[in-house]
């Protein structure tokens, strides 16, 4: 099966959430018996159509990361690849409402990844995305409802959720310096003050704790802590390799999950996955929910929704009695290797629809 991502922008250009769910995707397909191909602007040197990097072809679809050039231009650089699939991202909208148009010309199908609307995507773009789309894929039930909301039928959506590396948090160290832990991207949408707040509350008692990532908001989250009187017990430790992170993890008791803004609450589910006692603030724009109602629904509760800072202390306090954990089996369901089993069964459900197979 040759699949074509679409993409004015990779991570050698962008980093946002959605890109890196993208590019792990595309890696893991890169590592299997399908051809990947990846129509992009260029963001290499020279004006060579085409370059090879870590097994994975890039094929510029234009040089300017200019939307209206890239719309222009894609219609024919889908027909040179010819893909028995073209998988894409919902936005910016304009870009998956022009490939629908050659995917149904050339009778190829047109799978969506939806992860969240941009800044410049209108509401009659994101309809048409949504309803014209042959398959759609959203990380959560949270988006799976806002996708249906924007016209997409219920049978053409699968919901496949981000995943982890089971085999390295089995293989990772333990680095048990910290009891409680918070993970994640320190932009906007952190709100890790709420974390802040109840570790002040408890103040009192003994813990360490660790904020992991780094971002536009890091400073103000660290004055946070001075302000709170508790700076000398919360270390930031900025962005942290793979294995350093899972060894934090393994080693904490608690995982503190109160963004505000999580189609998939990634850095959760690796926590969770390490041993953690999850506890989550209840956000309406937030899946973090999910992983925890799910984990509740298990033989052993490990998990807790709050709402307030005083609820998370509580709930801090309350983990407490619960025994350390630096594994959770339960969580091997979401390596990579069952991910990526169900996206190709998407992609071959979208086939079977045009009756190519």
């Amino acid at each position: 099966m040759r699949v074509a991502f679409v993409s004015m922008h990779t991570h050698h250009t962008r980093d946002t959430p959605a890109i890196r769910r993208r590019t792990r995707l595309i890696r893991l397909l890169s590592h299997t018996d399908h051809e990947v191909v990846v129509l992009c602007s260029r963001w290499w040197d020279g004006d060579h159509p085409t370059f090879e990097q870590d097994g994975i072809s890039y094929r510029a679809v234009d040089g300017e990361f200019s939307t209206n050039r890239f719309v222009a231009k894609l219609p024919l650089a889908i027909r040179r690849v010819d893909p028995d699939v073209v998988h894409m991202p919902n936005t910016p909208a304009r870009h998956a409402r022009a490939a629908k148009a050659v995917c149904r010309l050339l009778r190829v199908p047109l799978v969506v990844d939806w992860w969240a609307i941009g800044d410049d995507d209108s509401d009659s773009d994101c309809r048409s995305v949504a309803s014209n789309a042959d398959r759609l894929i959203a990380p959560s039930q949270t988006v799976e409802t806002v996708v249906r909301e924007y016209g997409a039928a219920e049978s053409a959506v699968s919901v496949i959720p981000e995943g982890l590396d089971f085999s390295l948090i089995e293989s990772a160290p333990v680095n048990d310096e910290f009891d409680l832990v918070y993970s994640r991207q320190l932009d906007s949408h952190a709100n890790a003050e709420t974390f802040l707040l109840a570790l002040a509350e408890l103040r009192d008692r003994d813990w360490s704790a660790a904020i992991i990532g780094n971002g536009d908001a890091a400073s103000d989250i660290e004055r946070t802590a001075r302000d709170l009187r508790i700076r000398d017990r919360v270390s930031f430790l900025g962005e942290l390799g793979d294995e350093q992170r899972v060894a934090v993890l393994k080693g904490a008791h608690v995982f503190a999950q109160t963004a505000e803004q999580e189609p998939f609450a990634t850095n959760l589910l690796w926590g969770l996955a390490c041993g953690c006692v999850g506890i989550a603030e209840y956000q309406t724009d937030s899946a973090a929910h999910e992983l925890i109602e799910e984990k509740s629904r298990l033989a052993e509760t490990r998990g807790e929704l709050v709402s307030t800072p005083q609820e998370f202390a509580d709930e801090i306090v309350a983990a407490s009695a619960l025994e350390h954990r630096t594994i959770d089996p339960a969580y091997e369901r979401y390596d990579y290797s069952n991910i990526v089993e169900r996206y190709l069964t998407c992609y071959r459900q979208a086939i079977d629809n045009y009756g190519l197979l």
